[in-house]
């Protein structure tokens, strides 16, 4: 199963959304073919209304604890109330660029 795949999974089961879109941008980056490593997610649940931007993150990052420490190098992440959502009419931002990850870190 695909690292998408599993995110995917554990995601419906812990937190209903009511829509989820889990995209490998990977193919964006400075990253070899095929590889997971950058994640954007966006899911709209009723578990976020009432929710500030950080808990909402902490109730997806306790979920994807694994992925996180693993084999993701960067996610980001949409998070929505399904009434925040119907305001937004389902549109999201885009994800920033990459900067190259380990090719520009300066602190080896």
């Amino acid at each position: 199963m695909s690292i998408c795949e599993t995110i995917e999974k554990k995601l419906n089961i812990e937190i209903e959304p009511l829509h989820l879109e889990v995209i490998n941008e990977s193919h964006m980056h400075n990253v070899e073919p095929g590889s997971e490593s950058h994640i954007r997610i966006v899911a709209v649940a009723d578990i976020f209304s009432n929710l500030n931007l950080v808990k909402r993150h902490q109730i997806i990052y306790k979920h994807l604890n694994e992925e996180i420490s693993g084999p993701i190098h960067a996610i980001s992440l949409h998070t929505f109330s399904p009434q925040e959502w119907e305001e937004r009419k389902q549109e999201t931002s885009s994800s920033p660029e990459c900067l190259g990850g380990n090719e520009n870190d300066n602190s080896q």
